[in-house]
């Protein structure tokens, strides 16, 4: 009965609140201790017993009453914070004032006009608030800020205490180190401190509402321009906050450490509630949205500069670590720093241990446990290898790199039909992209893969290069619509990885050619402004593989020998304006599009991927820039290394230039990509090409035609076509293994021209990834947090919510 007559107490607090026309007096604490003192409330009771219309009203109509609830509510977790909590009904109070703070926030900031109140003092109470007395004047904001950080360090509320007879008093709290309680042993901190659930439901409670402070980012609409800065995020990242450092450190930590499986025992995630997974859910959120504020080109080159051998260790103080010129977010500025081998590797681990446990397989159904906060963790992956060199490096130079590309391709290909799973298509491309800018990635790739992951593909006999390529060909012949935009970030995936790969397998080499012969029918390349930069990509990869990787690659040599007339007919592609209309006709008259003109093959073991279920939720996604604008050329030297390719301003027109190879025409047809891509002002997302007032005409296809780099192949198959067909004829072959073994010992040393230099598109940070992360990151905190739906029916304008 007591929790009813405290809920039903809440209540009445709550209508008064709302029916009151006359402002409640701040002093008046008998009215304002109804909402936090008595009551027990769960998170879950405050957000059924505090409707969005009643906020909303108090907002309207009661103004000063909303204000000074938002005050009151402060007051009690910054006088909670500096006493320490010691008594039970003081935590409580504290955790009271946390639900309800979260319940009202997103409604504060849906409201333009009142989006400035927690960052402007209110005359005559600011003092109250203030940590130090003699710091006057604090906006309600920091306060609550610093009030959280505290919480989240207070001895027996969310931290085990150190000493074992007294409380701590007021003194020890302000004195505390907190670096001596850092929550998990990992990164910086040797001991593993005991579990205790109630103080991971505590971090908890006090972790949502501090993201629910960050979210402020959800009500102002997407813009390119990246300068706007979230005041919350600045102010608790900075040296204002003295628990800045343990606290990345202790979110960091818990989540690299967790271990969902556990002893093992099966089912035991039936039998026992995992307080731990709330808790780590909401650490990789808050670390996510921290790591996001500084996001965009300016930061990357800053972190860049930092030489990480001489970055000090994350134990040393935040004064030293902090570098002036740097980036002012403390969370970044600490990734960046991170260096020394065990603690690398500990993150690494961590996120490949996670990444990989809704992959784990057992006899027994559903026994262990999955994790579904995959999303979150891949883009915590990807702020590591963006913002922390020593990290890509340390990922690529051993083989735990393919621990991370299995979970991803096995996410891409499960998500390839599920419109809902957009953005993470998107996320695991770019991660792919950035790893593929690195010579190391494509070596590493030539490992055989053994797994056996739950995958709809066919059974082959191969590498890891074969999976991608095994996958992404699926992607781009089964995957829906929405997914055209990456074709060319999967294609540039295969360039950067094409001069390393030792030996194709053959069902890896047959799909390449298959999309190849896809993209190369005529109708395909005159439908579209873009179409025919597949072609120049997947000729790329078969010209990188020729010339770098002859010996090892005759099952490709071997499919392309079966498909010569593929490359005859693109040699032989008429331009003239009669043949342009036959070929749309025939378009029209099949009624292909470019999503399903790879056909839909049968394969063994194979499963549809699940379409999104009836009433799915899903947020908007910005477009994503061209490839050509994500991506910056560089040239692989002699000695391995890169080289930055500048943007020519004019394209070179030549007969000489084009002869040369790849490299020229690379950079022509790189200058003819921009001045299309403008000229068209396509939205990268949108499934119907907005150019419907273009049509191809024979001037254009001439202009790109003449460069497809076509001479390498022709010259090996002027070479080794006849002798392929004198050995079948001579010895009456057949059996196709004969004609592949007489491939494997064969050469073209010295008959194919001179090899082209490398290139390498790199990922390049740029303002338009910037916001597609913001608003990806965002939507997908909006729709992982549903118990309590913190931000549901609230006027989000970052993107829409729609329904599938």
């Amino acid at each position: 009965m007591g929790n009813a007559d405290s809920k039903l107490h809440f209540r009445k607090a709550v209508v008064q609140l709302t029916t009151k026309t006359q402002p409640v007096e701040a002093s008046d604490d008998v009215f304002w201790d109804q909402f936090w003192v008595d009551s027990s409330t769960t998170v879950q009771d405050v957000f059924a017993l505090v409707p969005a219309a009643e906020i909303r009203a108090v907002r309207e109509e009661s103004p000063s009453n909303l204000a000074t609830l938002c005050y009151k509510a402060v007051e009690r977790l910054v006088r909670g914070a500096d006493s320490g909590c010691p008594s039970e009904k003081e935590r409580q109070t504290v955790l009271n004032c946390t639900r309800l703070l979260t319940r009202i926030l997103p409604y504060i900031f849906e409201d333009a006009d009142w989006r400035g109140f927690f960052w402007s003092t209110i005359p005559g109470r600011a003092g109250h608030l203030d940590h130090d007395a003699d710091d006057e004047g604090r906006p309600l904001a920091e306060s609550l800020l610093l009030a959280i950080a505290d919480l989240l360090f207070c001895p027996d509320f969310t931290i085990q205490s150190h000493k074992k007879n007294s409380p701590d008093t007021a003194d020890d709290i302000r004195a505390i180190d907190s670096c001596e309680y850092i929550w998990e042993a990992g990164v910086g901190f040797a001991q593993a401190p005991p579990l205790n659930y109630v103080h991971d439901l505590n971090r908890t409670e006090l972790l949502k509402l501090l993201l629910t402070c960050f979210s402020e980012a959800m009500y102002l609409p997407p813009s390119a321009e990246n300068k706007v800065l979230n005041p919350w995020i600045s102010f608790f990242c900075s040296t204002a906050n003295r628990h800045a450092l343990p606290l990345f450190t202790s979110l960091l930590n818990v989540v690299c450490a967790y271990d969902p499986v556990g002893y093992g025992i099966p089912y035991n995630h039936l039998l026992f509630s995992d307080y731990r997974e709330q808790l780590v859910e909401q650490a990789v959120q808050i670390l996510i949205v921290t790591l996001e504020h500084e996001a965009g080109s300016a930061a990357s080159a800053a972190l860049q500069a930092l030489d990480p051998s001489t970055c000090p260790s994350a134990e040393e103080e935040q004064q030293e670590v902090h570098t002036p010129g740097g980036p002012d977010n403390l969370f970044v500025n600490y990734l960046s720093r991170i260096h020394r081998e065990e603690d690398l590797s500990f993150v690494l681990k961590g996120l490949a241990r996670l990444l990989n446990n809704p992959l784990i397989q057992t006899y027994l159904p559903r026994s262990t446990k999955k994790i579904q906060f995959h999303q979150e963790l891949l883009i915590l992956f990807w702020k590591f290898c963006d913002f922390n060199k020593k990290f890509l490096f340390f990922v690529l130079k051993s083989s735990d790199v393919l621990d991370m590309l299995i979970p991803i391709l096995f996410y891409l290909n499960d998500a390839r039909a599920d419109q809902s799973r957009l953005g993470l298509m998107h996320i695991g491309v770019f991660i792919l992209l950035l790893l593929s800018g690195e010579r190391n990635f494509g070596v590493r790739l030539n490992k055989p893969y053994a797994l056996r992951v739950p995958m709809d593909i066919p059974v082959f006999t191969g590498t890891h290069a074969d999976l991608l390529i095994v996958i992404f060909h699926k992607i781009i012949s089964s995957g829906h619509q929405r997914l055209q935009p990456l074709f060319d970030c999967l294609l540039t995936i295969i360039v950067n990885i094409s001069p390393y790969l030792k030996s194709l397998s053959m069902v890896a080499a047959n799909k390449l050619l298959h999309l190849l012969e896809a993209f190369s029918t005529p109708w395909f390349l005159f439908s579209s402004l873009q179409n025919h930069h597949l072609v120049f990509f997947l000729l790329e990869v078969c010209n990188n593989i020729i010339q770098y990787q002859f010996d090892g690659n005759f099952n490709l040599v071997y499919a392309i020998i079966r498909k010569r007339n593929v490359f005859h007919q693109l040699a032989n592609l008429p331009s003239d304006t009669t043949s342009i209309q036959r070929a749309l006709q025939k378009k029209r008259r099949t009624g292909i599009s470019r999503a399903n003109s790879v056909e839909n093959e049968s394969m063994e073991g194979s499963r549809p991927a699940v379409p999104a279920e009836p009433g799915t939720l899903k947020a908007s996604l910005e477009a994503t820039p061209g490839i050509d604008k994500i991506t910056e050329k560089s040239q692989v030297s002699q000695d391995g290394t890169m080289i930055t390719v500048p943007h020519l301003d004019s394209p070179h027109t030549s007969k000489s230039s084009i002869a040369a190879g790849a490299s020229d025409s690379e950079s022509e047809r790189d200058h003819e990509v921009n001045r299309m891509q403008s000229e068209s002002a396509r939205s990268r997302l949108s499934s119907v090409s907005s150019t419907a007032a273009w049509s191809a005409n024979s001037d254009w296809v001439s202009s790109w035609k003449a460069k497809l780099p076509l001479q390498t192949i022709m010259r090996l198959l002027q070479v080794l076509v006849p002798q392929v067909e004198k050995i079948c004829i001579d010895k009456g072959l057949t059996d196709e293994s004969e004609i592949l073994k007489f491939l494997q010992h064969g050469t073209l040393v010295g008959l194919l021209p001179v090899p082209h230099p490398i290139l390498i598109r790199k990922y390049q940070a740029n303002a338009g990834t910037a916001m597609w992360f913001r608003t990806y990151i965002w939507g997908v905190i909006y729709l992982r947090n549903v118990d309590p739906p913190i931000w549901y029916d609230t006027d989000i304008r970052l993107f829409e919510i729609q329904r599938i």
